[in-house]
């Protein structure tokens, strides 16, 4: 192993993060899950960062767990972060996954437990879980049942067959289908557009369309008030205000 099995870069406020094993379809080691956790948790603690990106290498996404170390006994799974340094503790800031080729297993895991989705007309996502005598215990079992139609996320889960990009968007599992190797750029100025906007409003709007799914309806507005009253009461909130009213752009400190 060596530290390039992550590549780690930022782009004018997003951080991208990009598996880097193609001749192993960037299948997932506990060294590369250790670097996307560290890599997640510098996106949500710097002020300078707004927005992730995490891609693949060489055409293909991410093929899921590397069977060959499994059967040494390694598994690639943080404590606190799961799969892959992600699929149990998304971060707080939005992260858009930029897929080409395969994303397959722990992989399309990856894809659920990002915000937000732009896929090569290639990208291909599948659970192939069942065909080897597992079950898709990263999100899969229940993220998949939140993203698509539940008759469609079991034909997934059980015949472990994949789904194409164009039909995975026509269900609304993917933003915007690119041709194939465009992936990234759509995804960055996709990622340009949301930091664009104020910070603490972003990770507010993204807080409280996530943790709602568990409200009571009856009780969704009184929870979600101490997430937005911070935002209304922030320096940001009064910067929004001038900068319209003065017709230009606003400047924001994320307070």
């Amino acid at each position: 192993m060596t530290a390039s099995e992550v590549l780690v870069a930022a782009d004018e406020g997003v951080l991208i993060i990009t598996i880097n094993r193609p001749a192993q379809r960037n299948a997932m080691t506990l060294a590369a899950a250790t670097e996307i956790a560290r890599s997640l948790d510098e996106l949500d603690d710097s002020p300078e960062l707004s927005v992730g990106i995490i891609t693949g290498h060489g055409g293909t996404f991410c093929a899921g767990m590397d069977l060959k170390r499994f059967r040494e006994g390694e598994r690639p799974s943080v404590p606190g972060r799961g799969f892959a340094g992600l699929v149990e503790a998304p971060p707080r800031k939005p992260l858009i996954a930029a897929v080409e080729g395969w994303a397959l297993g722990g992989g399309f895991e990856m894809v659920l437990a990002s915000d937000l989705v732009v896929a090569g007309k290639g990208a291909r996502f599948g659970l192939p879980e069942v065909k080897r005598g597992l079950v898709a215990r990263g999100g899969g079992m229940f993220r998949l049942p939140q993203r698509l139609p539940r008759a469609i996320a079991l034909e997934l889960l059980l015949t472990g067959d994949p789904i194409g990009a164009s039909r995975a968007a026509a269900f609304g599992l993917v933003n915007e289908v690119v041709d194939d190797g465009a992936a990234l750029d759509a995804a960055l100025a996709l990622a340009r557009r949301i930091s664009a906007n104020a910070p603490l409003a972003v990770a507010a709007s993204k807080h409280i369309a996530t943790a709602s799914r568990d409200w009571p309806q009856p009780e969704s507005f009184i929870r979600q008030q101490p997430i937005s009253d911070q935002v209304f009461a922030s320096q940001d909130a009064q910067e929004g205000a001038a900068a319209f009213t003065e017709k230009r752009k606003p400047v924001w400190q994320g307070r």
